[in-house]
């Protein structure tokens, strides 16, 4: 499912209008990424945790010339699924 499909699917569920759904959606999206910038979590009890993952410095392989390379430390977005959202896609 893509964007376009599941603002469709809340327009249906919530019987809103389209561009109000897009709106809520976009919203939340920009909270999440805003929240996740100042290293703070958010929490969703029964969906899951969206967080901010520290990865090291590492070594790597360039897989174009199979030279060594120092690949550089850097913040990744996490999400981590809560026990209730598990159980239901089991």
């Amino acid at each position: 499912m893509n964007k376009a499909k599941l603002i469709e699917q809340m327009a249906k569920v919530t019987k809103m209008q389209k561009a109000t759904c897009k709106d809520c959606l976009e919203a939340f999206i920009n909270i999440v990424c805003t929240t996740l910038k100042g290293n703070k979590n958010v929490v969703l009890t029964g969906f899951g945790t969206f967080s901010v993952m520290q990865r090291k410095k590492r070594k790597g392989i360039n897989p174009a010339t199979g030279k060594p390379m120092d690949i550089p430390a850097r913040k990744v977005p996490k999400f981590k699924p809560g026990k209730a959202f598990k159980d239901m896609v089991d």
